[in-house]
């Protein structure tokens, strides 16, 4: 597992996103009201809404497309839909980074 130091906290907006890519695989960093950073998949599983344009409202994403309902915490889409998107460890340093962790061989283009 890599860790990357991705920006500042002074740096996010809360409630916003930022979309990083490594490889093939596009991420939506959020900050939340609590001050905690998430990290998902940026595409929702039912019609691969990109989840960075949705509303987060505590700590929930809505998807742009057609309001599917997202856990940042776990990935679970919640009820009446089903589904999941992959999450990924990410947390604020002491020193304020955000910090992503993240298995960068897994996610290679190539």
């Amino acid at each position: 597992m890599n860790e990357f130091i991705v920006g500042h906290i002074s740096e996010w907006e809360e409630r916003r996103s930022r979309v990083l890519r490594f490889g093939d695989l596009e991420l939506a960093l959020f900050l939340l009201s609590d001050g905690t950073v998430k990290a998902v998949e940026n595409s929702c599983p039912h019609k691969q809404g990109k989840l960075s344009e949705g509303m987060v409202c505590d700590h929930h994403v809505y998807c742009p497309l057609h309001d599917w309902k997202i856990d940042l915490r776990d990935g679970k889409v919640q009820d009446p839909d089903d589904g999941c998107v992959t999450t990924f460890p990410a947390k604020v340093d002491a020193g304020g980074n955000v910090v992503l962790q993240i298995d960068i061989m897994r996610y290679r283009a190539g």
